[in-house]
């Protein structure tokens, strides 16, 4: 199974050799070297890199705590604040997490990494049948998805391409650690056909989307311009719904998969209702790990009058 829909094969790295990457490949360089140190040590690098990242990154920090305000506001300032700062502790982890998805051996990923509830999916895979795995934007996905990729080595993921060529290429191979299978986010046919063969997809839905099949839905207490396509992809591609949730346990004890029972009756009623439904698996799931979520994504944009732009 070629490592992508469109047929693209893999660009040589060293055909990015111009002045413009050469901060990408230093940082690539940092990756594979702090991949060597014990994993403790790594995590422990990544916790002072992403603090760094919040006193740096204005922008994205101003971003996260818009978000952290409107979706816990009995919080109070300074445990807000507190969030924030494990926040950008988290993402700094999930940069180390790339490159030990990337480098990690197989017996480090199986140490560290445990799969709860792959009956479901079996049970749910059964004749055949295609599921949808619907996850939200959470840390961890990339180490999980290799530990997930030992038991069900024939997925697929939907893609969305980075701008930076040399940064889409260093993607598109780590995630061939995981995912043989990349479909372009826009492609629903390449979905269904995935599906219609019997192939988990990965999705998440869980980002703002202001295209022909979205709505404004509370997401966390708060209106939010949601996709609300799941519904008719379930439809075409006659799947199953798995809701899963990777999460980073605590004190480097290494990371868990859960994957949940599929989802009766779906779908359902309409398509916001189905939309409604994943929402609100995926707060019950950010409420237990909430730093773990990704925070720096502007989910209240694009939104229409009179609500604001919370941003701004």
């Amino acid at each position: 199974m070629s490592s992508n829909s469109s047929g693209d094969k893999p660009r040589p790295l060293r055909g990015f050799w111009q002045p413009r990457y050469w901060l990408i490949w230093l940082a690539l360089a940092g990756m594979r070297l702090l991949a060597f140190l014990p994993y403790r040590i790594q995590l422990a690098a990544g916790r002072a890199l992403g603090r760094l990242a919040g006193l740096l990154l204005r922008k994205r920090r101003h971003i996260a705590a818009v978000n952290l305000s409107l979706c816990f506001p009995a919080l109070g300032r300074r445990e807000r604040d507190a969030l924030l700062r494990r926040h950008f502790e988290s993402l700094g982890m999930t940069l180390i997490e790339h490159g030990l998805g990337w480098w990690a051996s197989a017996a480090m990923v199986d140490r560290l990494v445990e799969v709860h509830g792959a009956e479901h999916l079996r049970q749910a895979m059964a004749g055949g049948r295609g599921v949808v795995l619907v996850a939200g934007h959470f840390a961890s996905l990339e180490i999980t998805g290799r530990g997930f990729s030992t038991l069900f080595p024939s997925v697929a993921a939907l893609y969305r391409s980075s701008r930076n060529p040399f940064v889409d290429e260093i993607l598109r191979r780590l995630r061939q650690k995981s995912v043989p299978l990349l479909i372009p986010k826009q492609n629903m046919r390449g979905m269904v056909r995935a599906l219609r063969k019997g192939i988990p997809v990965w999705y998440a839905p869980d980002q703002s989307y202001r295209g022909e099949m979205s709505a404004l839905l509370p997401f966390c207490g708060e209106p939010a311009m949601t996709n609300t396509a799941l519904s008719e992809i379930v439809r075409l591609g006659k799947a199953a719904v798995v809701p899963l949730v990777p999460r980073r346990l605590p004190d480097g004890q290494g990371y868990v998969l859960e994957i949940f029972p599929a989802l009766d009756d779906f779908p359902g009623e309409s398509p916001e209702a189905d939309a409604l439904r994943v929402n609100a698996l995926i707060e019950a799931q950010i409420r237990e790990i909430p730093e773990q979520y990704y925070w720096i994504h502007r989910r209240f944009k694009d939104r229409p009058p009179p609500l604001p732009d919370p941003y701004r």
